[in-house]
């Protein structure tokens, strides 16, 4: 086995909300789950800290910069095959932002727009339908 099979890798995903309920998704420019939509969110660095990660993946994937301190976790997703390229762990972040709030798609994002929550596309990459539930409903 190769440290990928054995060895987890963590990654950061933000829901970024407006106060009218819409959530940012981008729609994803290379596999696994190519031209899905999904959150912005990324691989957290070696020394980096996944709250500091997903402000970083956040800017980078939209061009939406929010400070680490207006980000909220809402949980830990690690359940088994989640992610088809092995053992991945995201710490999945909340944050409201404006209504208006411009996105524009970068990095390795194909398209960033805004998508009412209460009408989501139904091609949701890895477990991000699961991660929005948990943000929008209190108490999750």
């Amino acid at each position: 086995m190769t440290d990928s099979e054995t060895e987890p890798i963590y990654t950061a995903d933000v829901v970024a909300l407006t106060p009218g309920g819409d959530v940012l998704l981008v729609e994803r420019s290379r596999p696994p789950f190519e031209g899905a939509w999904a959150l912005p969110g990324g691989h957290v660095g070696a020394k980096e800290a996944p709250f500091v990660a997903a402000a970083r993946q956040l800017a980078e994937e939209t061009g939406v910069q929010v400070s680490v301190g207006s980000l909220h976790q809402i949980g830990v997703w690690d359940q088994v095959g989640r992610d088809p390229r092995g053992a991945y762990v995201t710490f999945a972040y909340m944050v409201i932002v404006p209504d208006g709030t411009v996105a524009v798609a970068r990095d390795d994002a194909r398209t960033a727009c805004w998508w009412p929550v209460k009408n989501l596309p139904e091609n949701l990459a890895f477990d991000h339908a699961d991660i929005i539930g948990a943000a929008v409903t209190p108490n999750s």
